[in-house]
């Protein structure tokens, strides 16, 4: 009986820990993201190399901005961090804004951190999690460091199926 108990709340919590980190957003916003990246022509991938203009890429995502599709990148020059929005139809750079504050800065900071270390791009690692899950594409790549190892978080969408999978930077 315990061992029922104890694998029924290890389900709970692990079920409950994915559902928030995969999605992170209410079930009215994931499904909007769902919809919406359908409608993108420009892969996560794609976005990435065309940040690189701006910057080392330290991060990106589709994400939803004010109910429309928005591709945004972390990009950090020198010790200076910028987000760039790239237009997820064209390809084309829209703006370039400093990050200088706030929880968007702390948030850059680490994610430089886990790249400082890292011998492979977000790119690639989102391109590996892309063909090994058929059928699936990369919303966002989100670097860390795990037991002291750069790490990428990839989540993947496929219709309104979202996962998320770890691929190695060193």
């Amino acid at each position: 009986m315990k061992k029922m108990l104890a694998l029924v709340m290890l389900a709970f919590f692990a079920f409950s820990s994915r559902r928030e980190i995969v999605f992170g957003q209410s079930e009215k916003e994931n499904a909007q993201l769902a919809t919406a990246i359908t409608s993108a022509k420009i892969s996560l991938e794609m976005g990435i190399m065309t940040s690189e203009r701006e910057g080392k890429p330290i991060s990106a995502k589709f994400e939803m901005e004010d109910g429309k599709l928005q591709l945004s990148v972390y990009s950090m020059k020198g010790t200076q961090f910028s987000e760039v929005i790239v237009d997820h139809q064209t390809g084309r750079i829209l703006k370039t804004e400093a990050i200088t504050s706030g929880e968007d800065l702390t948030s850059a900071k680490q994610q430089a951190q886990a790249m400082a270390t890292a011998k492979s791009s977000l790119r690639a690692a989102a391109e590996a999690a892309v063909k090994a899950n058929n059928g699936f594409r990369a919303v966002s790549v989100m670097p860390m460091l795990k037991g002291g190892q750069p790490m990428a978080e990839i989540t993947l969408a496929k219709g309104r199926e979202f996962k998320t999978v770890s691929e190695k930077l060193n």
